[in-house]
């Protein structure tokens, strides 16, 4: 039996708000887009990662209630979530495209531990990391 990982969700305050900024700016493309009432099933995919999805999902009901909902979207709002990583080939390059695009930056290119990193964050607030790819493995043993 095959098992993985197929989607991992991000929430946003505003679904097109979100889908604009991933495929417009980010370059992803649509892979679901469905409605069930009040509730929508949005997910996009990186055009060289089509086994994985990524799912823009709005806090609120049927999954949560009201005061949940706006909680949860206070906390992604702060920057308060865990950052989603996006690997490039090079990084000052791809901070120049998106940052022409309109993409704001939390942090400029810097070299790291081998590699070189930016931090961005999309409309809602969901913290990012791009990461030159590298291959060099990036771990560190405990002492």
């Amino acid at each position: 039996m095959t098992q993985g990982v197929n989607v991992v969700g991000l929430y946003v305050r505003d679904q097109d708000e979100a889908l604009a900024f991933y495929v417009e700016k980010l370059g992803f493309h649509v892979h679901t887009d469905v409605k069930n009432g009040s509730y929508r099933w949005l997910t996009v995919q990186h055009p060289e990662q089509l086994s994985f999805q990524l799912g823009l999902f709005k806090p609120g009901p049927p999954v949560h209630d009201v005061a949940t909902a706006q909680t949860l979207n206070e906390v992604v709002a702060k920057g308060a979530m865990p950052p989603l990583v996006l690997v490039v080939n090079n990084c000052r390059a791809a901070y120049a495209k998106l940052s022409a695009l309109g993409v704001e930056f939390t942090q400029e290119p810097v070299d790291r531990y081998g590699a070189v990193d930016a931090g961005f964050r999309d409309p809602s607030g969901n913290g990012w990391k791009m990461i030159e790819a590298t291959t060099k493995p990036h771990s560190q043993k405990s002492q």
